[in-house]
């Protein structure tokens, strides 16, 4: 069966920086399982997937707008460090602020006794990736996973809906 809209894919993958920078792997746990066409992975790499089949290893590498985005210089902000309050601020912690755009996480990248530098952007934003993939199963998806819009381990999803 080749993968197509609503076939549920397991797959090994590795994603590194086109550097060779690695930077997650299932090699060492579990499978990743996927229903296509749900959008739960990046664009890029779930392309790639269409009309690939059970034994199928291959590479790609995928540009930053078909994965996380270009990076966006306006959306690292200088603040005052006294909108934290009480709360101790390190380099490095995410957390929800509230923008003109809505809530956005933003992550800490400076810290002085005055200010806060904070970055809208996803860590991997601006980063051409590249995934080793290998296809280990694929089978039509259930009524109720494509439902769900996510793929079912055996014996159900574990939660409620």
């Amino acid at each position: 069966m080749n993968i197509a809209q609503n076939t549920v894919v397991t797959m090994h993958y590795t994603v590194s920086t086109t550097d060779g920078t690695e930077i997650d792997s299932s090699r060492s746990g579990e499978p990743m399982m996927h229903l296509q066409g749900s959008q739960y992975l990046i664009k890029g790499l779930e392309d790639s997937l269409l009309g690939k089949t059970v034994g199928d290893k291959y590479e790609i590498e995928v540009s930053p707008e078909n994965a996380y985005g270009e990076r966006h210089e306006q959306l690292v902000q200088t603040v005052p460090k006294t909108l934290f309050g009480d709360n101790e601020v390190n380099v490095g912690m995410t957390f929800r602020a509230q923008t003109d755009d809505g809530e956005q996480t933003v992550m800490v990248i400076d810290a002085t006794e005055e200010e806060v530098v904070v970055d809208g952007n996803h860590p991997l934003a601006g980063v051409e990736l590249k995934f080793d993939v290998e296809i280990l199963d694929v089978r039509a998806a259930t009524d109720e996973e494509i439902a769900h819009g996510h793929a079912h381990a055996p014996g159900g999803c574990g939660h409620d809906h």
